[in-house]
């Protein structure tokens, strides 16, 4: 038998080839998204007395009732608005899998979503997986700004969904309330759903303010708005994400999930009902954490041949390195992980048609002072 593959597009993801290449190499890893500082004490100290306490078993499909209820108030604390914990919240095993269960629960073969280019990469795998086609709509190529015209036009009698991404992963921008009122007035009497992937939602700077989804009645009732604890405490690791989205999407998102993983972690769930109730002030602060971070990195990419791009929210920083080199993005990371020693991400992976002579290269900076300072010293020598 000669098996057809489900994904002709899909091999390994270039996260994890840049890792690979990156432990290999000994190159300092500023690829991945993942911090390299430790997770909050008290979330540890919760997780360590979950387990002791033995809540090890299957959690509710759901979600624990506590956690949904402290997602619930949490929601209403930052975005004016209390989501229903029973009927609109759902806890999923990383906001991976909530997105994915998303797609697959209202696109049907033959239909079209629409994707932001860049994206990320788990986007089109999930819409051709159930079917559907992914149209991509490219955003500015300088600013990562949507325009309104071309998604406009990209809208189909097919067109079932649009998915955005604010704060914007690779590029870290953001959608401004303008951007918000032209997406209400493109979906307002159209049959098409929304997916906001707003992993990134409490690390904004520069006195920002996150638009989310959920601030907006119109849109938020054809939403899923997906969410990471793992973005938000430091511990990408856990895999633990939620869904926030009215009745009737939560209970067709619940229909996959339930077959998909079922439940999740359940010791950490009690965690992070425990750590959102009695530490607010870590996702408070969160962006001001990452701000100094943000700041401190960029002062010292200007002592190096990179240029810097604008950072208005999320933890990755595009640098422009065509002062350096005119390697493409794929052949330059290679060279700049295996010959320079540090390892960032092409943006070439994240669009279906790259523009043309883009010379761009993704750093996170989610990592801890020594980190960034030995990948600085190494880029100095560019």
């Amino acid at each position: 038998m000669t098996l057809q593959t489900k994904l002709p597009k899909v091999g390994t993801t270039i996260f994890t080839v840049m890792s690979q290449l990156a432990l290999e190499h000994d190159a300092v890893n500023l690829g991945q998204g993942f911090p390299d500082f430790d997770v909050p004490q008290r979330l540890i100290q919760a997780l360590d007395r979950a387990m002791r306490e033995g809540k090890n078993q299957y959690a509710p499909m759901t979600g624990i009732p506590a956690l949904r209820q402290a997602i619930a108030a949490k929601t209403e604390r930052c975005y004016g608005h209390r989501p229903d914990a029973d009927a609109e919240i759902t806890v999923c095993s990383g906001a991976s899998e909530a997105i994915f269960d998303a797609v697959a629960a209202v696109v049907r073969p033959g239909e079209e979503v629409i994707v932001l280019d860049p994206c990320y990469d788990s986007y089109e795998p999930a819409i051709d997986l159930a079917g559907g086609r992914a149209v991509h709509v490219p955003l500015d190529p300088q600013t990562f700004a949507p325009d309104w015209n071309l998604i406009r036009a990209a809208v189909t009698p097919k067109t079932r969904l649009l998915m955005i991404n604010s704060p914007h992963n690779p590029s870290g921008a953001m959608f401004t309330a303008e951007d918000i009122a032209q997406l209400t007035a493109l979906l307002r009497d159209m049959g098409i759903w929304l997916l906001s992937d707003e992993v990134y939602e409490h690390i904004v700077f520069d006195g920002r303010r996150h638009e989310s989804v959920l601030r907006y009645p119109e849109l938020r009732e054809r939403a899923f708005v997906v969410s990471s604890f793992g973005k938000t405490y430091h511990c990408t690791g856990w895999k633990i994400g939620y869904c926030i989205a009215p009745p009737q999407l939560s209970a067709e998102l619940r229909k996959v999930h339930q077959y998909n993983t079922f439940c999740t972690f359940a010791p950490a769930q009690w965690a992070f009902a425990e750590m959102i109730e009695a530490e607010p002030e870590h996702y408070e602060q969160l962006g001001a954490f990452y701000q100094a971070k943000r700041d401190r990195f960029r002062e010292q990419l200007l002592t190096t041949r990179l240029k810097p791009l604008p950072v208005p929210g999320g933890y990755f920083q595009l640098v422009d390195y065509s002062d350096v080199s005119d390697l493409d993005d794929l052949a330059f990371c290679r060279w700049l992980t295996v010959e320079k020693g540090v390892a960032a991400i092409p943006l070439s992976p994240f669009y279906e048609s790259p523009p043309t002579g883009q010379r761009l290269a993704r750093l996170c900076f989610a990592k801890n002072e020594a980190t960034l300072d030995k990948a600085i010293e190494r880029l100095r020598k560019l």
